[in-house]
């Protein structure tokens, strides 16, 4: 999912540092790939100097990233790692993934995006990114500049961004994850799959 991102915040204009991979060769050839504004660099020099953080990783890895990534005060954190443990959610009811990192980074703006919707379908909906009735996609978060920037990237990648509201949302937007997956990945039209809210 990162790596898709990054290629397309790259195409859109963005300078991007790719991290964080257990190839470290397959991590420069993505960052050759991806164009002239992408390189590949550590977690502590991809965070240093960046406006916003993508934390793209399996939650089991989430320890040893935070700690190779070093301080991320002030730090536009978009978040879409879901929080399952041996198949099931570690969180729900009443907190969730998003809000437990929050807690562990108590300095940086915590968003929770781009998890509702398979990577599958993220090179499609950002090469119709011009057409009218552009995919939806939810973020949330508590600081209103961060979430400014969550939907930037949102918009850059080709969606359109939905404000689902506080950090807490995301009690109900990480099991609707669940849900597109199952409609994904266990359903009959293949994991390029994105959904769009209208009113009436």
């Amino acid at each position: 999912m990162g790596g898709k991102l990054g290629t397309i915040w790259v195409r859109a204009g963005h300078d991007v540092v790719f991290s964080y991979a257990r190839d470290d060769h397959k991590l420069q050839q993505l960052a050759r790939d991806a164009g002239t504004h992408a390189r590949a660099g550590t977690p502590r020099e991809a965070a240093s100097h960046a406006d916003a953080v993508l934390l793209a990783v399996n939650w089991p890895q989430l320890d040893d990233v935070l700690a190779q990534a070093g301080e991320l005060a002030g730090k536009v954190v978009v978040t879409c790692a879901l929080p399952m443990v041996d198949g099931e959610l570690a969180f729900a009811h009443t907190t969730s993934g998003a809000e437990q990192l929050a807690k562990r980074l108590p300095k940086a703006h915590v968003v929770g995006a781009f998890g509702t919707v398979p990577s599958e379908c993220f090179f499609d909906v950002y090469a119709a990114r011009d057409q009218p009735n552009r995919p939806s996609l939810i973020y949330y978060g508590d600081h209103d500049h961060a979430k400014q920037v969550a939907a930037q990237l949102i918009g850059d990648a080709g969606f359109d961004p939905v404000d689902a509201g506080p950090l807490r949302i995301a009690r109900f937007g990480e099991p609707f994850t669940l849900l597109m997956g199952q409609l994904a990945y266990e359903g009959s039209g293949g994991p390029s799959l994105a959904y769009r809210f209208e009113r009436y």
